[in-house]
């Protein structure tokens, strides 16, 4: 750009930053795709963690082994455990991303969950050499005290 002694502008650099306006607006639409998709993994993380505690205290509570109540003991039934998680994690709603069956390990009267889940990419799964999903994992544990 030549400037005269007048002040004025002298040249051809007239629209030069609208030819770098589409690859701004690209570079901005992509990382807005990567913020999003990244958004939805942190929210089935997040629900991965809800259902995982869920099933825990569902399992710590339902899963009683009744005869050694009776006893005046409380302890949790490791298939009853089992169990009631999976029913849990049946009927909600992100039953059908676990992968695989949820772990489930009773200590007496503590009980700890693991799910895996898979979580689907919405903008970068279109990107060439990107992965269409991800997993997520969750554990959470629940103890019964006795009253």
């Amino acid at each position: 750009m030549l400037i005269t002694r007048t002040g004025r502008r002298r040249g051809g650099d007239r629209g030069s930053v609208l030819i770098l306006m589409p690859a701004c607006l690209l570079i901005v639409l992509v990382l807005a795709s990567i913020a999003v998709d990244m958004t939805l993994v942190h929210l089935r993380q997040r629900q991965a963690m809800d259902v995982a505690a869920s099933a825990a205290n569902d399992a710590v509570t339902a899963g009683v082994d009744v005869g050694a109540l009776r006893a005046g003991q409380f302890r949790v039934e490791p298939s009853a455990a089992r169990r009631v998680v999976a029913r849990t994690v049946a009927a909600s709603q992100i039953g059908r991303h676990v992968v695989g069956s949820p772990r489930v390990v009773v200590d007496g009267e503590r009980v700890e969950v693991s799910l895996t889940l898979e979580a689907d990419y919405l903008f970068t799964a279109v990107m060439p050499g990107t992965p269409d999903s991800t997993t997520v994992t969750a554990t959470a544990s629940a103890t019964a005290i006795s009253p």
